[in-house]
């Protein structure tokens, strides 16, 4: 083989190693949480935050993020193999070591610790961190495989990010962040149960208790609806004790109308379809609701 192939083989094999470390971190979960932390710290500033500022908590935010996705792509291997959506995770197909995944997880949590408390502040460093102790104990190594409320309970590490958010602006907490906490918390199950409709049957053969699984498609799209309903009410409650105005309350009470739309379509009629129509919507409606936070406090009133 000439050296030109033998070098070209290997940029290829660099290629997908690298490839399969960013596997690893789960970058779509990654940008979800971000597009929370960002506009929180809009509403902490009651404007625009120091661009150097808001650069160094999406980068801490973002490794420790990828350091707990990573750990739990390493401690969920197992029933990975066994569910069709995820069998071509980078510890599955033999793309990396256990120890190596496990290795560079734990390096990212270390790097995303010492860059929050250096760059940012110690109260941010240590919310991060804290969210990743939380989803890997109490959420992947106890309650994933336990039991039906795990996604529940599991789900407050998703709403850390705004508390980071808030941290790095202030370096403190308030009653804002806490409501724009119990927002996401409060979102996160009709979210994972619509999409955890659709693979039912992996999780059912992985023996992973998620809702659909546990209980009736007609109970699971009620207990969505009903959450839904918590969080359109939450919504209205953050934009009081934030004083966010009439802008953020408009799209706030939009933006709702259009979740419990189709909530209670799945209700009246529990569909795979009309559960990822809800999944579908559910992202859009939490990026377009921070959106409005952060609106809300630039445009003058």
């Amino acid at each position: 083989m000439s050296t030109p192939a033998v070098a070209l083989k290997g940029i290829r094999a660099r290629g997908n190693r690298i490839g399969a470390y960013v596997a690893l971190t789960k970058p779509r979960i990654i940008e979800l949480l971000l597009v929370t932390t960002l506009p929180t710290m809009f509403v902490a500033r009651r404007g625009v935050p120091p661009v150097a500022l808001m650069a160094a908590t999406l980068v801490g935010g973002a490794l420790a993020a990828g350091g707990a996705n990573a750990i739990n792509m390493f401690i969920d291997r197992d029933i990975d193999k066994v569910m069709h959506r995820t069998r071509q995770r980078p510890l599955v197909t033999g793309a990396l070591t256990p120890r190596s995944a496990l290795t560079f997880a734990i390096a990212l949590e270390v790097v995303a610790f010492f860059e929050l408390w250096t760059a940012v502040n110690l109260l941010s460093a240590a919310l991060a961190v804290s969210a990743t102790l939380f989803y890997v104990f109490v959420y992947t190594l106890w309650l994933k495989r336990t039991s039906s409320q795990n996604i529940v309970i599991g789900g407050a590490a998703g709403a850390v990010p705004v508390l980071v958010g808030w941290a790095a602006v202030t370096n403190s907490l308030a009653w804002t962040p806490v409501v724009m906490f119990a927002v996401i918390f409060i979102w996160t199950p009709p979210h994972f149960w619509a999409l955890a409709v659709k693979y039912r049957d992996d999780y059912e053969a992985a023996h992973v208790p998620m809702l659909p699984v546990v209980a009736t498609f007609t109970r699971t799209a009620r207990d969505i609806f009903a959450y839904t309903v918590l969080l359109v009410a939450t919504t209205l409650v953050l934009g009081a004790v934030a004083h966010l105005g009439p802008i953020y309350l408009v799209a706030a009470v939009a933006l709702g109308a259009g979740f419990l739309a189709v909530a209670l379509q799945l209700w009246r009629r529990a569909t795979p379809k009309a559960a990822m129509r809800v999944f579908s919507y559910s992202i859009s409606y939490l990026t377009l609701l921070f959106v409005a936070m952060a609106v809300a406090v630039i445009v003058p009133r």
